[in-house]
């Protein structure tokens, strides 16, 4: 993943990414570089524009599921009412420590 990032990092520049500045830009974050794993990105993205390659991995992300919400909703319904107070307790309480945190200063206000 990080290969293909730096690739399409250096291909911003409007030229053709090379391995040398694909590379550096690694290097510069300080990552280690696998020469083979380098290859393999260069040979998959060989003629492919960066609008090409963004369209393929968001049509692979679509078929990832996300069913983030779904236990949440799960968990509430499960458990009653209890866990809805706690969580507005929670909140109440999280609301008052974040406005004594402030020290009198109203930055927007």
């Amino acid at each position: 993943m990080k290969y293909v990032a730096a690739y399409l990092l250096a291909a911003q520049s409007g030229a053709a990414p090379s391995k040398d500045t694909v590379s550096k830009i690694l290097e510069a974050v300080g990552a280690e570089i696998e020469a083979a794993k380098l290859d393999k990105v260069f040979s998959e993205l060989d003629g492919k524009s960066v609008a090409d390659v963004i369209a393929e991995g968001m049509s692979l992300l679509a078929s990832v599921p996300s069913g983030g919400a779904a236990p949440a909703a799960g968990a509430a319904a499960a458990g009653g009412a209890a866990p809805a107070e706690a969580a507005a307790a929670k909140k109440e309480t999280t609301e008052e420590s974040a406005s004594d945190s402030d020290m009198g200063f109203d930055l927007f206000g």
